[in-house]
């Protein structure tokens, strides 16, 4: 049995929303604290915005059926805390729900606001659950101890909202991108690209480089390789060091007539970050491999919008670069011989964060989206793997694909990190076990 004192401490307002959105609780002989009768005709609709808690219910007490709102509170008194009393819009309210009734309310006509406690009416087993997803204790999720005996259904449904969920977030850098160019997919394909070409330690860098010039002067040299990388190179700021190799002493001469003609200006050089990383992901290399792929491929979002076989999209990404990068990972001596070719795994990232997003957001701004059709492109790839990811597999949840990873992702950082509990299936599962 869970003691008052430790319901009260663990009780919160979201979790009597709950309750009360879900008629968790026993209505046989409902009465409010000053035992009129009481019957829920309707619970109303959850508000989320400002104002009382449920609006446009309808409660039938002593027989008198009252339309209005509900108000929900731990304590009675949090009425007057939160000075409903002076707020016309919680005049509507017909009744209070609270879970300790430690002060009588009054409405401004000066009658009293039919209370229910419902402190006494929620299962024993429902608080033991809640209490449990909520403890202290410190928890990599709320629910480690538990979320492998989820129905695997329920999951699984659970896992496709939390996918679109995760869709409709990468959306919002999206939108403004488009704002930003006056909705040119093109040039906002670019912006992502570059973004997702710099990976987590220099997105933010490469992001700043594609923004630093307008992508109508990448549509203008792009059958030019040794312009397009004068440009890219020179506005990173790689070509204000003093230069020894003759490839890059001649790319600077070009950027500086460049420069002139698109009057440019480059980014601070000390953005990019080489620390710890392979040699493969250096932002050089990286600058390099998009500049091939825009040398090899014009009108590329058209052709990834048309395409959903992953096979194909790979070959839009089967890149080479020129000879000068075969042999170095910097602007320095040369080293040994490879051909530093953009991966496979890299370009499932490439899709994850930017293709699938970006697909989603244009055929929504066209109300084309078939939801099948992205769960069907996300399931071809593997699953990812990180920090994370691993940690759930510690907790016997497998993914065998992407569209199980994103998800988690998802779940991990938008749910369990906040102890959303309560809007999640799998703690609504839990609690209701």
């Amino acid at each position: 049995m869970i003691g008052e004192k430790e319901k009260y401490l663990a009780m919160k307002e979201d979790f009597l929303h709950y309750v009360w959105r879900h008629q968790l609780f026993s209505k046989i002989n409902l009465q409010s604290t000053e035992f009129n009768r009481i019957e829920i005709v309707f619970p109303g609709i959850y508000n989320t915005n400002s104002g009382p808690d449920f609006l446009n219910a309808k409660i039938k007490i002593d027989d008198i059926l009252w339309a209005g709102n509900v108000e929900i509170h731990v304590k009675s008194s949090d009425w007057y805390l939160h000075q409903h009393e002076k707020d016309a819009n919680y005049d509507s309210v017909i009744l209070h729900i609270v879970w300790e009734n430690d002060v009588a309310i009054f409405s401004k006509n000066n009658l009293s606001l039919p209370t229910i406690n419902v402190s006494t009416l929620v299962a024993k087993d429902l608080l033991k659950n809640y209490n449990q997803l909520y403890s202290k204790e410190q928890r990599w999720i709320p629910c480690q101890n538990s979320i492998s005996s989820i129905d695997s259904f329920v999951f699984n449904h659970w896992k496709e909202r939390l996918f679109f969920e995760r869709l409709e977030e990468k959306s919002i850098l999206i939108q403004q991108l488009l704002k930003d160019s006056n909705n040119d997919y093109e040039t906002v394909l670019f912006k992502l690209l570059a973004k997702n070409f710099g990976l987590k330690t220099n997105a933010e860098a490469f992001l700043n480089l594609a923004n630093s010039f307008d992508f109508s002067i990448v549509r203008k040299l792009q059958k030019n390789e040794f312009q397009l990388q004068a440009l890219f190179f020179g506005q990173a700021g790689f070509l204000e060091k003093t230069l020894e190799e003759q490839y890059a002493i001649d790319l600077k001469k070009e950027y500086e007539y460049l420069k002139h003609k698109f009057k440019l200006e480059p980014i601070h050089n000390g953005q990019f970050q080489f620390f710890r990383m392979r040699p493969t992901n250096f932002p050089i290399i990286r600058i390099a491999q998009l500049v091939s792929l825009y040398r090899k491929q014009q009108n590329l979002f058209s052709k990834l919008m048309k395409n959903s076989n992953v096979k194909e999209v790979y070959k839009f990404f089967s890149i080479e670069l020129n000879d000068f990068w075969k042999t170095h990972y910097t602007f320095q001596k040369a080293g040994l011989k490879s051909a530093k070719n953009i991966t496979k795994s890299f370009v499932d990232l490439l899709l994850i964060n930017t293709i699938i997003p970006l697909k989603f957001n244009y055929l929504k701004s066209r109300g084309e989206v078939e939801e099948p059709e992205f769960l069907a492109l996300i399931q071809q790839l593997k699953p990812e793997q990180n920090s994370i990811i691993s940690k759930f597999i510690d907790l016997g949840i497998n993914s065998k694909n992407a569209f199980e990873t994103q998800a988690l992702l998802q779940l991990k950082n938008n749910y369990c990190a906040k102890k959303r509990c309560l809007q999640c299936a799998i703690g609504n599962s839990l609690l209701k076990n």
